[in-house]
């Protein structure tokens, strides 16, 4: 199955050398699994040239605010909205859990209890899924056809489904605690409460649930739908 990656941002240049961008931690978290992957940088205003040239897309996160005024945004949500309609999955993280919201009429806003960062836990229908996270942005508003998947007491909005079209998540199963903690060191500093890094460093090391969420991501787009019609 072909995977496309709709890559929306970087990581800090400090730490790609080591640890890559975020299409190879998508790459890492989905081993295995059967799929292929390309990546389009739409960041850097890259875009594949109709939703059908993968089976799938991948929207990855970003340092950005899916409601500012960047060039790559708009064409972006056209793109989202045409895969919907065309009925070609979309898996999105973080960045891209609100894009996919807000291009189908969900409100994205930053959220004024702030921000969450490192280890936090969340029910997935019952089930606790640890997972990292890294946000202060967050869906307030849900476009009509979603529903939610998965919250926690901070984040209600953490992971919605829209029936076999998209699947999105909050927080992020790519990252692992070293990726947070030198997010920590290169964006958090002066930017991030200091009582939420040292809580985040407290939690460092504890289980994390990536694997059951990339369970559930090859799930959803391995899941039999009809064939789709049309092409954007």
């Amino acid at each position: 199955m072909r995977i496309g990656i709709l890559q929306c941002g970087q990581a800090p240049a400090e730490l790609k050398q080591d640890m890559g961008d975020y299409p190879d931690m998508f790459v890492r978290l989905l081993d295995g699994r059967g799929f292929q992957f390309r990546t389009w940088h739409v960041e850097e205003m890259e875009f594949p040239a109709s939703v059908h040239d993968a089976d799938g897309w991948l929207l990855t996160g970003s340092r950005h605010g899916a409601y500012e005024d960047h060039a790559f945004i708009p064409p972006l949500e056209r793109f989202i909205r045409d895969a919907y309609d065309a009925a070609v999955p979309m898996v999105g993280i973080c960045f891209g859990h609100q894009i996919i919201a807000q291009a189908l009429g969900g409100t994205v806003v930053k959220h004024p209890d702030g921000w969450a960062v490192g280890t936090h836990d969340y029910d997935f229908g019952g089930d606790t899924v640890r997972l990292n996270a890294w946000h202060q942005d967050q869906v307030v508003v849900l476009p009509k056809d979603a529903q939610v998947a998965g919250r926690n007491e901070f984040c209600q909005n953490a992971a919605l489904i829209y029936g076999d079209r998209a699947f999105t998540v909050q927080a992020h199963p790519e990252f692992s605690d070293d990726f947070i903690r030198g997010l920590m060191d290169k964006r958090g500093q002066g930017v991030v409460p200091q009582p939420l890094l040292d809580r985040a460093s407290d939690r460092m090391g504890e289980p994390k649930g990536s694997a059951a969420l990339a369970d559930q991501i090859e799930a959803f787009f391995k899941q039999p739908r009809a064939i789709s019609r049309g092409a954007a």
